[in-house]
This record gives structure tokens, sequence and C-alpha cells, in this order.
């Protein structure tokens, strides 16, 4: 990855999908990168799709274009097949899915973030096991993305609850192993 990056992040509504955003943006905003957001809501407080998009770099727009996604980070399974759509040939793909999804066009990486979630005692944290998936996928490939940028990004969104901080960036490390042990 290079970097300027164009990521979508995809959920349904009440997963963390704007969260995670905000976090990946202001963790790059932190590093001093440009950064542009922007979502859509489906029916989010039904449980309907959220999709996100985030690019790093230089762009004048905020919107990703079919087929120009560096990245997908999908809290479902069935958010990556309703936005896969998004991804440029041999994108990176990770998602959150107890079984392995495959596609021959993409680089995807699926894992069971919902487990390791309940394991930390939070289960709607999945978007964070998430979140640090992807930061394992991309950590080799990518300067963008500081992990120490996201976590001070963390302890500042939790600076009033440390012991949540500390949860979260457990879970966060969590992910990045959950990659790495697949």
């Amino acid at each position: 990855m290079s970097n300027n990056q164009q990521i979508i992040i995809s959920g349904l509504g009440g997963q963390g999908v704007l969260f995670i955003t905000k976090l990946l943006a202001g963790a790059a905003m932190a590093d001093n990168l440009p950064v542009l957001t922007s979502e859509t809501h489906g029916m989010a407080q039904r449980g309907g799709n959220v999709i996100s998009y985030l690019k790093i770099g230089d762009f004048s727009g905020p919107l990703i274009r079919p087929a120009t996604a560096d990245a997908l980070i999908a809290l479902k399974a069935e958010s990556f097949a309703h936005h896969s759509y998004f991804l440029k040939p041999g994108g990176l793909a990770v998602v959150n899915s107890p079984r392995p999804v495959e596609d021959d066009k993409y680089n995807v990486f699926s894992g069971d973030a919902a487990a390791l979630a309940e394991k930390a005692g939070n289960a709607r944290s999945e978007n964070v096991a998430m979140l640090g998936f992807f930061l394992g996928a991309v950590k080799d490939d990518t300067h963008v993305f500081s992990p120490d940028s996201l976590a001070r990004m963390i302890q500042e969104k939790f600076q009033a609850k440390p012991d949540v901080a500390a949860k979260v960036l457990s879970l966060l490390e969590s992910g990045m192993q959950l990659y790495h042990s697949r």
C-alpha cells in the first residue's frame, strides 16, 4: 500500500463503522496526513447497511469509485458481499467471519472478531478487533497507519475512562494477533 489510501469500512448500523473510521482518520491526521471522510447510512438504527469512505493522501473529493479502493474492512461477511466491488483488483479485504471468505480478484483475509470481542467480555467491540485485524494485515505493507498514533487516539477518546481505554487497546492488540496467528 502507498501513502495515498482509499479505504471502505462497511457494516451494519450499530457495529461501530463510524467509530473506527474516526479512529483511523484521527490517527492519520495526528501523523500530519491529509484526510477526507464521508459516509452513507441505510437504515442504520435498524441494522441497515452503513458504509464509510476514508481517503488518506492527496485527493480532491471524499467518495470512492468502484474498483478503486485499496482496502475494505467488512464488519460482517455480508458487508464484503455487498461492497467488494469498490476494491481494485488485488485490493486488501479483511472480513469478520468465523469461516474463510474467498474471492479470486482480491487479497481477502477473514477472522472471527466477534469471538475475540466476546472472549474479551464485550461482544459489541468486534469493530475494534477488526480494526486490529486490519492493522495486522497492513502493518508490513504501509506506513500510513501508525499503531502508536492509533493508540493515542484511543487514549484521547477514552481519557475520562482509562479502564475502558486499556480494554480497547488490549482488544486492538488481540485483533492484530488474530491476523498473525491465522
